[in-house]
């Protein structure tokens, strides 16, 4: 089970992210970033596991505890949900068209 996101981002990275996804557009850089929150933030794009889905699958696992499941014997779960979300301001920025047939889960403007 996760209880946060996998491979957690570094809490300076996620502190700074507005520093570092500008930077990266500033040096013309097209960058993809693991969480949502990096594109909202002015990253170009982000592909990795739907964060809300995990903390729900987390929730099944806490009501399997209260049911009397020992923790121990609860398998590992990998996330079955992934997200691609591209922000199409930082992509005109960087002079990269996004084809409309791309199935992105969010475009941001």
């Amino acid at each position: 089970m996760f209880t946060t996101p996998p491979r957690s981002t570094n809490p300076v990275t996620i502190r700074h992210r507005e520093l570092i996804t500008s930077l990266a557009v500033q040096h013309r850089l097209p960058s993809v970033y693991p969480y949502r929150l990096y594109v909202t933030s002015g990253g170009l794009a982000s592909y990795g596991p739907d964060v809300a889905d995990l903390y729900r699958s987390g929730a099944s696992y806490v009501d399997r505890i209260l049911r009397g499941e020992k923790p121990g014997d609860l398998p590992i779960q990998q996330p079955t949900k992934f997200e691609l979300v591209i922000n199409l301001k930082t992509a005109k920025a960087l002079g990269i068209t996004i084809p409309p047939t791309l199935l992105a889960d969010e475009l941001i403007e």
